[in-house]
């Protein structure tokens, strides 16, 4: 069975065709920098490795270009849109309203829109990469995996906001967490390499959006972004933890309207804010040319990761690991230096010379003397979200 995974981000869309339940891969690619004239699409499969720079304004374009080489006489891997049987999406917000894989319905894209709102980078981008592939695969079920599910094992103490009872029973304000399929994905792969029986591990997901996991026994047990994927870390464009009274005093003193604060918190802060730049490499190049405020902007980074790892780890009473995933995690050996120095009373001792190396698999990039174990572990949550659609479907 041919399955055709989508995952639309906030500014990119990975996908991967694969064969399940075999899980042989494909193609695979990726659309970067969605909304800017250099956005780019690598695209592999059958030893071609193809990489263009174009115009994509909108998650749409950036889907109708994929389906064009997956139908590319030459270097395309299907023949007809009715050769992929499901087609199986990532959405970020499903609020209470979800806590399995579930076949899209009418009523499953009327909760989607609603849950926009609370996650506007993204819950928008999801539905029109669902819309879309609604009509090109007319034939092909599809399923859609959400960001919330891995994270409906946090308690009451770790998810409830301290507001009036009220708007947690009636509205649903509550911790939502997000990310979970990389979350679930990759502490899965920690705890099988660590051979625990019992664990205490930590996620680290660095992209464009970033959060962080304190999983418990392969369980969610708190987690960094809250009610939307606003909160904690900082982020490409989006601030990460700040003090609620700064919008009041934007919207009171300063003239705001609550629009503009939310364009500002959302898409003009984060790492764009402090350096102008969303893109970590091009921060890092600027951070290595003296660029002051690029060097801040790296140095805050990493202290708010580091605050998040002393606070899980006191919340689960120790740590055997922490992980490092997604596309900074995996590839920025500056960040994980940063957000690693200075936790040796944590047992966190990490070793250079295997951060600065790069590989596609596992790896410890820890001392032999750390009692933490620190792992770069290269998410795939095309791979589990292609798992869950199958077990659905099958």
């Amino acid at each position: 069975m041919k399955i055709l995974i989508i995952n639309s981000g906030s500014s990119s869309i990975k996908f991967q065709l694969m064969e399940m339940p075999s899980e042989t891969l494909i193609c695979n690619g990726l659309v970067e920098r969605i909304g800017y004239k250099n956005a780019t699409i690598s695209y592999k499969a059958n030893g071609d490795n193809l990489h263009q720079t174009h115009t994509i304004e909108t998650h749409r374009q950036g889907l109708e270009r994929v389906v064009e080489l997956l139908l590319d006489p030459e270097k395309g891997v299907i023949t007809h849109t009715n050769d992929i049987k499901v087609v199986g999406h990532r959405v970020v917000h499903g609020g209470n309203s979800f806590s399995d894989t579930t076949l899209i319905t009418a009523e499953v894209k009327e909760k989607i829109q609603e849950y926009a709102a609370l996650a506007p980078l993204h819950n928008p981008g999801n539905l029109e990469g669902i819309l879309v592939a609604e009509e090109i695969f007319p034939a092909a079920k599809q399923v859609v995996v959400f960001d919330t599910t891995f994270h409906q094992t946090i308690p009451a103490k770790a998810k409830r906001y301290a507001i009036p009872t009220s708007l947690y029973e009636v509205h649903g304000i509550q911790v939502y967490g997000f990310h979970g399929t990389s979350h679930q994905f990759v502490s899965e792969k920690a705890i099988a390499y660590l051979g625990l029986k019992s664990s205490k591990i930590i996620t680290i997901h660095l992209g464009n959006g970033c959060s962080m996991t304190a999983v418990l026994d392969g369980k969610s047990i708190d987690h960094s972004l809250g009610f939307t994927p606003s909160n904690g870390l900082i982020m490409g464009s989006r601030s990460g933890d700040i003090d609620h009274a700064i919008i009041f005093h934007l919207v009171n003193h300063l003239n705001y309207s609550l629009d503009e604060v939310k364009t500002l918190l959302t898409n003009q802060s984060g790492m764009l804010g402090l350096t102008g730049h969303m893109d970590l490499r091009d921060i890092q190049a600027e951070a290595e040319n003296k660029n002051k405020e690029c060097q801040l902007a790296l140095s805050m980074n990493a202290y708010r990761i580091k605050k998040y790892i002393g606070a899980y780890t006191a919340a689960m009473n120790g740590l055997d690991a922490i992980v490092f995933t997604a596309g900074i995690g995996e590839n920025s050996s500056v960040i994980r230096q940063l957000a690693c120095e200075d936790l040796e009373v944590l047992g966190i001792i990490l070793d250079s010379s295997k951060n600065d190396k790069r590989s596609a698999e596992l790896r410890e990039i820890n001392t032999a003397e750390s009692k933490v174990k620190i792992l770069v572990i290269p998410t795939n949550e095309e791979l589990e979200i292609a798992k869950q659609a199958f077990e659905l479907v099958e």
